[in-house]
């Protein structure tokens, strides 16, 4: 009977688990099924470049704990309280030294007393200030050290957007000479004029408005998911999908095409219905997604339409 119940409890958790799974899987099923899919050259398995960005800003450096406080600490409290010890204990003596002697002239405080309480309260005013030195020379030498290293990394930063942003032109360039009439506005507007005819397409579950726009590759590969949700009866439904920014990441030429990768920042609801039901099978109808997409273009090299050749998520 034991052994009976740890069964039934070990099949309910991977019945669960391939639950979990799937509908993990299915949440997101915008066109290209929210992965990376299709090629883009000699590219196809490199992370894409992301877009240029502002160096950050440099941060002032956090005081030590193991400075000591200008003051002098520890050190300046501990001779403080020796003096002011040694003086009462001298005076003190003084006093009570008059009050008992009244009458054969008292002792009070001689000379060498004072000398001597001199010569310690010197010592310690020696010892407090070349502390205050050192203290204040390695606290310099410390916050030079961090501002130093504040100023490395923003100058790292700073070269690293400087490259990816000079590849970019270069790789532009390149384009240009073979069409000159290139034009980086007019080809990002066209890659969200694209974004929402692939999604619109997807959506309808027919492909033919979009096939110009399609590698024969990224054709096969949304026809498949196509087929796969209609075997599934379901519908991906895409609303109140906004493109917040395109953005060209990379431009390069191999092979006698041009290369052209876009970021694309959007936010959507995306959810899908069964069919028959019309229920709500993954996703959410009232909870958008935001998305970062990068989504590669291929063409013979010169003045010719752009085709889709890649999707890959960030």
């Amino acid at each position: 009977m034991k052994k009976h119940v740890v069964r039934v409890f070990a099949v309910l958790a991977a019945v669960m688990f391939l639950s979990i799974t799937v509908m993990e899987l299915n949440a997101h099923a915008r066109a290209g099924g929210s992965r990376s899919s299709g090629s883009s050259g000699s590219r196809s398995y490199s992370r894409p470049a992301s877009p240029s960005s502002q160096p950050g800003q440099q941060l002032a450096p956090a005081p030590s704990p193991l400075q000591q406080p200008a003051g002098g600490g520890f050190m300046r409290s501990m001779a403080g309280g020796m003096m002011g010890g040694m003086l009462g204990s001298m005076l003190f003596s003084s006093f009570a030294g008059a009050g008992a002697g009244a009458g054969t002239g008292g002792g009070g405080m001689g000379m060498f007393e004072i000398i001597l309480l001199a010569g310690v309260g010197y010592l310690i005013y020696r010892y407090i200030k070349k502390k205050r030195a050192d203290s204040s020379s390695l606290s310099s030498a410390r916050g030079s050290d961090s501002q130093q290293n504040a100023l490395t990394s923003v100058s790292s930063d700073y070269q690293t957007s400087q490259l990816a942003s000079d590849a970019i032109e270069n790789g532009l360039s390149h384009i240009r000479q073979m069409d000159a009439s290139f034009d980086e506005n007019r080809f990002n507007d066209q890659v969200m004029d694209i974004f929402f005819r692939i999604q619109g397409a997807w959506m309808n579950r027919n492909l033919s408005p979009i096939s110009g726009l399609l590698t024969g590759e990224m054709t096969r590969i949304f026809q498949e998911d196509l087929e796969r949700m209609l075997r599934d009866k379901q519908i991906n439904r895409l609303e109140n999908i906004a493109v917040r920014n395109v953005e060209i990441s990379e431009a390069w030429q191999e092979s006698g095409q041009d290369y052209i990768t876009a970021s694309i920042y959007a936010n959507l609801l995306d959810y899908t219905t069964d069919d028959t039901t019309g229920a709500v099978v993954a996703g959410s109808k009232t909870e958008p997604i935001k998305f970062e997409e990068c989504w590669t273009f291929v063409r013979p090299v010169g003045n010719h339409p752009w085709q889709l050749s890649a999707i890959n998520q960030r």
